[in-house]
């Protein structure tokens, strides 16, 4: 049994008892979390297509944490003007655990 989900503007396959990166969540470590944006639900039968989201299906995932990516470097340059700009970003996320997937 799998599902896809919507979070922080992208989409992710989760399955129960994995873990996934997903954008910076406002939740605290260890707490329960629902999330109810679930686009595709599939139980190895069926497998049911939301416009935009399935109706009744949720997932409930714990925070397992927060963390930064790795280091992107952008680098702004411009020819024969002396214009060099270099800077960096590191993305913030939260690791969640599924714990179960439902549909009602």
């Amino acid at each position: 049994m799998y599902a896809v989900i919507e979070t922080g503007g992208k989409q992710y396959k989760v399955e129960k008892g994995g873990t996934i990166q997903v954008e910076l969540l406002d939740a605290e470590p260890g707490k329960d979390l629902t999330l109810d944006r679930v686009v595709l639900f599939a139980d190895g039968k069926t497998v049911k297509v939301g416009s935009p989201v399935v109706k009744g299906a949720k997932v409930q995932a714990k925070v397992v944490g927060h963390s930064r990516g790795k280091k992107v470097i952008v680098m702004k340059y411009r020819a024969k003007s002396r214009y060099r700009r270099k800077t960096g970003h590191r993305q913030h996320y939260t690791t969640l655990k599924i714990e179960d997937i439902l549909l009602e």
